[in-house]
């Protein structure tokens, strides 16, 4: 069985405790920046796990209702369990103006039944006597909401706040009908929105929000890097991928390690990483932690016994029994298992403590088999990542079944195999700092650092924002957005065009497995379309400036991140040093050469993860990969055909002559293919005219 659990992703921060420390109104960071934007009728709080988003929609609901005039406030989740969320909270015994209440009858999500239609359509008469009580503040459910607007009416909610955690449950396809919901109350324009969520992208290639609806949104964007660093415990985050053969339930004694509170996720019974009796396999993780002892009866923990003496507490949230399933998931929402570090060591789930889910203690999330989407593993990493006393390293492991030899289902290995080196090249994108870009010699930026020699005109400039956590840039020949939409697009959602490069398998398969590739196929040619898909009302140069600034940041940190893993990081007490690294080794890379646009179109983003995969897996197992990959290889379409014949347009403007197919230099000779292979659609298309 082969064995390998490889870092993709470091992350070693500063642990300032600026963003866990509050301010005489006992705010902190985050929720002082959402609320001096609290008179905003549309806002969109995009913020990791932890961060304080729901104490936030508290401290800007009760200014809505009793300064701005709202009727009441209604908060919508997407399970019950994340109601606990949004709890009594005494405010004012922190300095704020009003305390949080909800009364009991009005939380629907602590009301009896599971999370079900049934249960979500029968909670429709309460919101309705809800809305004509005098009451101010309800919490539901995303399914009951839905259920409320189809019978209620949208006009039954004017003059309120509707607040939607977990925002990227929503979708701007037609199908979604919450998506649908809201596109309706924007457009009548007589709510109030909050918008919150830890990831703003889908595990699809669905937008959010329509561009229209989504330029609405006042955005408050506080970054995974600025979280991570200012915590006052939590220093270092580790991401790794382990691949394996045979049955996960033995690679898993490797990396479960029962001194460390773990969160475990098994596979779905329906997951070939399965092996379709889930209650044996808890059964089994459990033989691996020690010998059983019973079980508590207040809590329904299991009661461990493990090869050092000691007695661990086993959480199973796996058992198809409701009435334990639910005493265990209420013993992991009381006070003490947020006081007491010692209330519960590793819980095991399936489905549930993914999202919402606050368990501080949690050390380490380790989830066997590729998830549904890129957002799931955001959200399960954000279990591990909450500041707690004592708590220094948190990591992430995501156990995945590699193709073996006689394996029959080699496709479903190569999409899981690709699926984790997209998630490790998001993950370092969402943990870096914030990118600005400029061109060249425009001067510097108040309050960043711009090295030792500081702004020198003339030089690739590279400034850091210590406090804001941000870089500025300056890039030779950088296209500028000249439109409010597409500004807000390079400042507030690069990421969401970069996940949705990094969901694009063509682009993956091409980057880390075709040896030919010429990165500018990459680059200028899928992210441009992803970029026009995503965008399409905008105007070429817009979306030229959006594909520029995306690939820009994608690549800043991808080769920054290179450097660092080359780089020591520990010092002769075997210490880790703080978090300079990745600023030094973007400075480093910046300050090689002059930089420009076409440079950093000419790199291959994929690189660090094609060294990653090379470690991780024997060489055997690399060829099946690429040999199933090269199997399905498609010929140019239509439209990257005509996007070549455009480039090449420019490329011959600039250099005055046409591409040419026998150029040595593969970016000319692909635009030739290009032209060529466009006049050929285009002399097909006349023929059959």
């Amino acid at each position: 069985m082969t064995s390998n659990t490889i870092p993709a992703v470091r992350l070693v921060t500063a642990h300032t405790g600026a963003s866990s420390s509050a301010n005489e109104l006992g705010m902190r960071e985050m929720q002082v920046e959402a609320y001096a934007r609290r008179g905003e009728q549309y806002l969109l709080i995009k913020s990791p796990p932890a961060s304080g988003k729901s104490r936030a929609l508290m401290f800007i609901a009760l200014h809505k209702l009793h300064e701005q005039g709202l009727k009441q406030a209604i908060i919508v989740v997407p399970e019950r369990s994340i109601g606990g969320s949004f709890a009594d909270e005494p405010l004012t015994q922190h300095g704020f103006y009003w305390d949080w209440t909800v009364r009991p009858h009005w939380n629907l999500c602590n009301a009896p039944g599971a999370d079900d239609v049934k249960v979500a359509k029968s909670k429709v008469k309460a919101v309705g006597e809800f809305l004509a009580s005098d009451d101010r503040v309800l919490v539901c459910t995303h399914a009951t909401f839905r259920f409320a607007v189809d019978e209620l009416g949208i006009e039954a909610f004017d003059g309120r706040l509707i607040a939607v955690d977990e925002f990227h449950h929503v979708s701007a396809n037609p199908d979604n009908r919450l998506g649908a919901q809201l596109t309706q109350l924007i457009g009548r324009d007589k709510v109030h929105l909050v918008a919150m969520t830890g990831s703003y992208f889908r595990g699809d290639s669905a937008a959010v929000l329509s561009p229209g609806d989504e330029a609405k949104f006042e955005t408050v964007t506080y970054s995974y890097y600025r979280q991570l660093n200012g915590y006052q415990w939590l220093k270092t985050l580790d991401i790794a991928y382990s691949f394996y053969t045979g049955r996960y339930v033995d690679k898993i004694v490797d990396i479960l390690d029962p001194a460390v509170k773990t969160i475990v996720h098994i596979p779905s019974v329906n997951s070939r990483e399965s092996t379709k009796d889930k209650h044996r396999e808890v059964e089994e993780i459990m033989d691996h932690l020690g010998t059983w002892k019973g079980t508590d009866a207040a809590t329904g923990f299991h009661l461990i016994e493990t090869a050092a003496g000691n007695i661990i507490k086993v959480a199973d949230l796996v058992d198809d029994d409701s009435a334990k399933r639910d005493r265990v998931s209420a013993a992991l929402k009381s006070p003490e298992a947020r006081s007491n570090r010692d209330h519960v060591d590793v819980i095991i789930a399936l489905g549930m403590a993914k999202e919402g889910f606050d368990w501080i203690w949690c050390e380490h999330a380790l989830t066997v088999g590729y998830r549904s989407s890129l957002t799931e593993i955001i959200q399960i990493i954000g279990r591990a990542t909450r500041d707690a006393p004592g708590k220094t390293l948190a990591r992430f492991t995501n156990l995945i079944a590699e193709p073996a030899a006689a394996d029959d289902v080699v496709a479903e290995a190569v999409n899981d195999t690709l699926k984790a080196i997209a998630a490790s090249l998001l993950m370092e994108q969402v943990l870096a700092p914030k990118f600005e870009f400029t061109p060249k010699d425009t001067g510097p930026k108040e309050g960043f650092d711009y090295g030792p020699d500081g702004y020198v005109e003339g030089r690739t400039n590279v400034g850091f924002h210590e406090e804001r956590g941000q870089f500025h840039f300056e890039l030779k020949d950088l296209v500028q957005p000249t439109t409010p939409e597409a500004k807000r697009v390079c400042e507030q959602d690069l990421n969401e065009v970069i996940t949705s490069f990094i969901q694009d398998k063509q682009s993956i398969e091409q980057g880390l497995f075709n040896p030919d590739v010429v990165p500018e196929d990459l680059t200028i040619v899928r992210m441009g379309k992803i970029v026009r898909d995503r965008y399409p009302d905008l105007s070429e140069t817009d979306q030229e400036a959006i594909r520029q600034h995306a690939i820009a940041a994608l690549n800043i940190t991808q080769q920054a991140a290179k450097i660092v893993t080359d780089t020591a990081t520990e010092d002769s007490s075997g210490e880790l040093k703080a978090n300079t690294s990745f600023v030094d080794g973007v400075r480093k890379f910046m300050n090689v050469r002059e930089l420009d646009i076409d440079l950093i179109d000419r790199i291959n983003p994929f690189d660090a993860q094609v060294a990653i995969l090379a470690k991780a897996m024997n060489a055997d197992t690399l060829k099946q990969v690429q040999a199933a990959i090269s199997a399905r290889k498609n010929t140019m379409t239509e439209e990257d055909a005509r996007a070549y014949a455009k480039r090449a347009v420019e490329w011959k403007r600039e250099r005055g002559r046409a591409p040419e197919v026998t150029s040595q230099d593969p970016w000319e000779r692909q635009l030739a293919e290009g032209v060529a292979a466009f006049a050929r659609y285009r002399a097909k298309a006349a023929a059959d005219g």
